[in-house]
């Protein structure tokens, strides 16, 4: 049985989540610096990249500022193209774009919380 697009709304903002609690505090030399942290927020984005797959359109349709397509394909990227990554380019996908991906995930999870 397919799971129920809520469940992956509630994956994507606890990884969200993650990653904004991983990097608090933290810079993107330290990020650099510490393997753990950079394997933990890579994977932190594929799952957030492989949820919104979960998606359907007419609930991204309600989103339409997310581009929805960067972000269901850049777990691709991460998982065939990760030699070509430039840390830099992640750094700002987590501390640029994760906050507006996660207000969108939050009003999508309040519009859809009752039914």
């Amino acid at each position: 049985m397919a799971r129920e697009f809520r469940h992956a709304l509630d994956d994507i903002l606890e990884a969200i989540n993650g990653n904004q609690a991983a990097v608090a505090g933290k810079t993107l030399a330290d990020y650099q610096g510490d393997w753990v942290l950079k394997h933990a927020v890579q994977r932190g984005i594929e799952i957030i990249s492989e949820a919104s797959r979960a998606l359907p359109d007419e609930v991204k349709a309600l989103q339409p500022d997310i581009p929805w397509r960067q972000v269901r394909t850049i777990g691709n990227v991460l998982r065939h193209e990760y030699h070509g990554l430039a840390d830099n380019i992640i750094w700002g996908v987590v501390v640029d774009e994760l906050p507006a991906l996660k207000a969108a995930i939050e009003a999508l999870s309040e519009r859809f919380a009752d039914e």
